[in-house]
């Protein structure tokens, strides 16, 4: 399955694991590289030598690519963007934020650059300032969203810019990946997906509501904030939603959520905790390894698009 981005990052399957806060840590993410697509190191708004840390123990369990996801909101996102380039990372995602002003220093060191995007707007921008892709990513997803579904987004970043799209989304089988393809996208980036694979490092509480969950069990909190955030209904989205009905501010609201991803992934709090997820969690139906869930996600494409011209 090689396209330009397989080529690009020098991986087998164009086929790459979410950037996930407090979900996409080492184990996970070597573990997705050893099986042919790349994995991600999720940096969130952990301080640099964590990510140092995380890079390295990567390392050990793997000698393929792997890359990181930068938050750029966060407090540490200089120091993570040159521990980066210090620890030899080839790949670098980004969100919540503008990569620009990490760009010359990351292109120096040879660093690939994938910026997440959910407009054109901004996919045309990123591509104007350097990277060498970009992720068009969709409300369907789970996390910080933004306003347009994948179907949408996709074909019209394609249109807009020069360089790889890699869509996001919505995607959880070879169904997914192959619509992906035919949209115009040259990779997929799934992270609900991955959450329930026997490498991450999730509490079980947590992996069992995403096997456990319908098509409807998703809600968006945040959208009076400006910031949305999709999870799994629960306690807390129930409570946030009301409050934020009712017409409550920014700070109460947040009180609600700080370290609320944290006690759901680590301590297992799935009432009161955020339970990100994306819509297509309805479709995730058991636990795999890595290796075990990439093969099946690339015999199930090959099924479907084999010999359509989409890859090699």
């Amino acid at each position: 399955m090689q396209t330009e981005i397989t080529k690009l990052l020098g991986i087998e399957y164009p086929i790459i694991q979410g950037g996930m806060a407090w979900v996409a840590e080492h184990h996970l993410a070597a573990g997705v590289s050893e099986a042919g697509g790349l994995g991600l190191i999720g940096a969130a708004a952990a301080p640099a030598e964590w990510v140092r840390e995380q890079i390295r123990a990567a390392k050990k369990l793997t000698d393929k690519p792997f890359g990181v996801n930068i938050m750029l909101m966060s407090p540490h996102a200089a120091e993570v963007a040159k521990v980066v380039v210090e620890e030899g990372v080839k790949v670098v995602t980004t969100g919540a934020g503008n990569p620009e002003e990490y760009m010359d220093m990351w292109k120096a060191a040879g660093v690939k650059v994938i910026p997440v995007v959910a407009s054109v707007a901004l996919a045309k921008r990123m591509a104007r300032s350097g990277a060498d892709a970009v992720v068009a990513e969709g409300c369907e997803s789970g996390g910080h969203i933004g306003e347009t579904t994948t179907m949408a987004l996709v074909p019209q970043v394609v249109d807009a810019v020069d360089i790889p799209v890699i869509a996001a989304g919505g995607i959880a089988d070879g169904r997914g990946i192959a619509a992906a393809f035919m949209l115009g996208a040259r990779a997929v980036q799934m992270g609900t997906v991955f959450v329930v694979a026997k490498e991450a490092q999730v509490h079980e509480n947590y992996k069992e509501r995403i096997l456990k969950a319908k098509d409807i069990d998703t809600r968006v909190t945040g959208r009076t904030t400006g910031h949305p955030v999709r999870a799994l209904r629960n306690d807390m989205t129930k409570k946030y939603l009301e409050l934020e009905a009712a017409g409550a501010g920014l700070e109460e609201l947040e009180n609600i959520t700080v370290g609320s991803l944290r006690a759901a992934v680590v301590e297992g709090d799935v009432k009161n905790g955020t339970i990100m997820a994306g819509q297509i969690a309805g479709l995730v139906k058991k636990e795999e390894t890595c290796k075990e869930l990439i093969g099946r996600l690339v015999q199930e494409t090959d099924k479907l698009i084999k010999g359509a011209g989409f890859y090699e």
